[in-house]
């Protein structure tokens, strides 16, 4: 079984989307395999459209990609289907878009940061070990119980930042 172990961080500049994609969803039926839960049709075509690019999506656009091949689609349908995902660790929600976005190490649990591009929209999940074991010391200090951990920074990232350097 090909499952990856070790987080992997942002997409490379030149990057082959189509890999990337594949490798998901391979990780994605392994996975649920592995677990004992099943990966639908719907399930899987919600993840390969969450997929599409590293941008996230909103339900309500996943519905609309969604309804011409499933006429009977409705947003609970969509939701149901997010539901499960978040809840194998498949993608992550971007809070403050409202959105979501594919998870580059669904194969165990773990902390994101998120560094989601004003520019492009595309969003970042990146592992950041050093900047999560501080968190987790002032969470400790502060004797404070966590549901969940996730850091969203909007910015500018590398791709664009060189587009727009060498527009200059």
């Amino acid at each position: 079984m090909n499952i990856p172990v070790e987080p992997s961080q942002n997409p490379p500049l030149e990057h082959d989307h189509k890999k990337c994609v594949s490798e998901a969803l391979d990780t994605a039926e392994q996975l649920c395999v592995v677990r004992g839960v099943q990966l639908t049709p719907i399930r899987h075509q919600v993840l390969e459209l969450i997929w599409a690019s590293h941008k996230a999506v909103k339900a309500y656009e996943l519905l609309d990609r969604i309804k011409p091949q499933m006429d009977a689609a409705k947003p609970a349908t969509i939701y149901r289907a997010l539901d499960f995902l978040i809840e194998q660790g498949l993608i992550h929600r971007v809070e403050s878009l409202n959105a979501f976005v594919g998870c580059n190490c669904s194969a165990h649990q773990h902390e994101q940061l998120l560094l989601i591009c004003n520019n492009c929209q595309d969003v970042e999940e990146r592992s950041a070990p050093k900047v999560m074991q501080a968190l987790a010391l002032e969470i400790k200090q502060a004797d404070f119980i966590v549901h969940s951990k996730a850091i969203e920074i909007q910015g500018v990232c590398a791709k664009c930042t060189k587009t727009i350097s060498d527009q200059s």
